[in-house]
C-alpha cells in the first residue's frame, strides 16, 4: 500500500512538473546569467530598478508622498493632519492615505524600537479629537497586530480589541467618513466576529459609500475559506458587488481578487490560467481597468494583481501594457504578501519582459 501510495505521488508530480519542463526545453523563456546578451533587461524599458521602487503605496500619490517626507523629517505630525483634513472622507484616497501614514509608523517602529514612530504617538496626545489621527492609530493597531504577533494568541487579540476601541473613537470623531468602519473590518476577521456582527459594521461602511472598493476588498478577506467563510461565500460576494457595478467601476474586479484569495498551492490543472473562472475574472478585471477613469485611485491595486494573472497566463504584452502604469510602485497586492514586495514584484516584471521579448517584443514596440 506504501508503493502505491509513492507511486500515486511521483504520478501527480509528474504531471505538474512535465509541462513546465516541456515548456522550458521547447525554446520558450530561457534563464540565463544576467548581462548575457540574451537576458532580457526591464531598464531598457525605463522602468524603476528594484531597490528604487516604493513599497508603500500601489501608485503615485505627490501631495502623500511629499507629507510623508515631512513627517518622517520632523517627526512632526501636523503635515499629515492637514493633508487628511483636506482628503473628503468619501473618497478612495483617504483610505490609502490612512494606511500609508500607519504603515510608515508601523515600519519606522520594527527598525527602530522604543523610538520610531513618535510622531503617530505625539498626534494622539496633543490632538486626541483629530479624526484622521484616530484613525491613522486604529490602522497603525491592526498593522501592529498582524506583524508582531501570531494570530490568535492573547497578544494578537489584546491589541485587536484595542484597535476596535480606537475604531469606535474615530467614527464617533467623523460620523461620516467609512474609515473606522473599514479597519475595524480587518478587526473582525482578526477577532473572529460572526457572520450577524460582520454584517453590521458592513452596512455601515456600504451605509457611506456602497461603491468603495477598498472596502469591498477587505470585506472579501472576511468570507475567504481561510478566514470565516468559504469559496463559495467569496465568490458570491464577488460576483454580486461586480453585477451591481456601474459603468465605470473597479468592482467588476473583484471576482479576480476572490480567485487570488483562493490559489491553491499547486495548480494541479494543466492550463490553470486558462480556465473558465480565472479566464471570466481575468477579463472581467481588464473591462474595468479600459473603462475605470484613469485617475481612480484603486486602479493601480487591479493592474498590479492584473500582472500576477497575465504573466501565469503567459499573455506577455498584457502584462506589459499593466506594468506601464504602475511601474515604481509596489505596495499592493500580491506583492506584499511577501516578505520583500519589490523582489516579488521584480520576478515577475523580468518574466513579462523575458515573455514579450521572446515574441518579439522589443521597447520601441512597447507603448508608454
Amino acid at each position: 500500500m506504501e508503493i502505491l501510495w509513492f507511486l500515486l505521488a511521483v504520478g501527480l508530480i509528474a504531471s505538474v512538473v512535465a509541462p513546465w519542463l516541456l515548456r522550458r526545453r521547447s525554446g520558450g523563456i530561457r534563464l540565463v546569467e544576467p548581462g548575457a546578451p540574451d537576458a532580457a533587461d526591464p531598464l531598457a524599458y525605463g522602468f524603476v530598478r528594484q531597490e528604487l521602487l516604493d513599497v508603500r503605496m500601489p501608485g503615485p500619490d505627490e501631495d502623500l508622498v511629499e507629507v510623508l517626507d515631512v513627517v518622517q523629517r520632523t517627526q512632526d505630525w501636523r503635515a499629515a493632519s492637514q493633508l487628511l483634513a483636506g482628503t473628503p472622507a468619501e473618497d478612495e484616497v483617504r483610505w490609502q492615505r490612512v494606511q500609508a501614514f500607519a504603515g510608515a509608523a508601523s515600519l519606522e517602529l520594527a527598525q527602530r524600537p522604543g523610538a520610531g514612530g513618535a510622531w503617530l504617538r505625539a498626534w494622539r496626545a496633543e490632538a486626541p479629537k483629530d479624526a484622521g489621527g484616530a484613525a491613522v492609530h486604529a490602522e497603525f493597531l491592526v498593522q501592529q497586530a498582524w506583524r508582531t504577533s501570531r494570530v490568535g494568541t492573547d497578544e494578537f487579540r489584546i491589541i485587536l480589541e484595542e484597535a476596535r476601541a480606537v475604531c469606535g473613537e474615530a467614527a464617533l470623531l467623523a460620523p461620516g467618513d467609512p474609515v473606522p468602519y473599514i479597519v475595524e473590518l480587518a478587526v473582525a476577521r482578526g477577532l473572529g466576529y460572526p457572520h450577524e456582527r460582520f454584517d453590521q459594521v458592513w452596512a455601515k461602511v456600504v451605509d457611506r459609500n456602497p461603491r468603495h472598493m477598498g472596502a469591498h476588498i477587505a470585506a472579501l478577506h472576511y468570507w475567504c475559506e481561510k478566514w470565516h467563510g468559504s469559496r463559495e461565500d467569496a465568490d458570491r460576494f464577488a460576483r454580486s458587488a461586480a453585477a451591481r457595478a456601474p459603468q465605470g467601476s473597479l468592482l467588476a474586479a473583484l471576482p479576480l481578487f476572490a480567485v487570488w484569495e483562493h490559489l491553491p498551492d499547486v495548480a494541479l490543472v494543466r492550463d490553470f490560467y486558462g480556465t473558465q473562472v480565472v479566464s471570466r475574472a481575468m477579463e472581467g478585471a481588464l473591462y474595468a481597468v479600459h473603462s475605470a477613469r484613469p485617475d481612480d485611485p484603486m486602479l493601480a491595486h487591479v493592474r498590479h494583481l492584473l500582472i500576477h494573472f497575465l504573466v501565469g497566463a503567459q499573455r506577455w504584452s498584457e502584462a506589459m501594457h499593466q506594468i506601464v502604469h504602475v511601474d515604481g510602485h509596489v505596495g499592493a497586492l500580491p506583492w506584499t504578501m511577501g516578505e520583500d514586495p519589490a523582489a516579488e514584484y521584480a520576478v515577475y516584471r523580468a518574466l513579462a519582459v523575458a515573455g514579450y521579448e521572446a515574441n518579439g517584443g522589443s521597447p520601441a514596440t512597447l507603448p508608454h
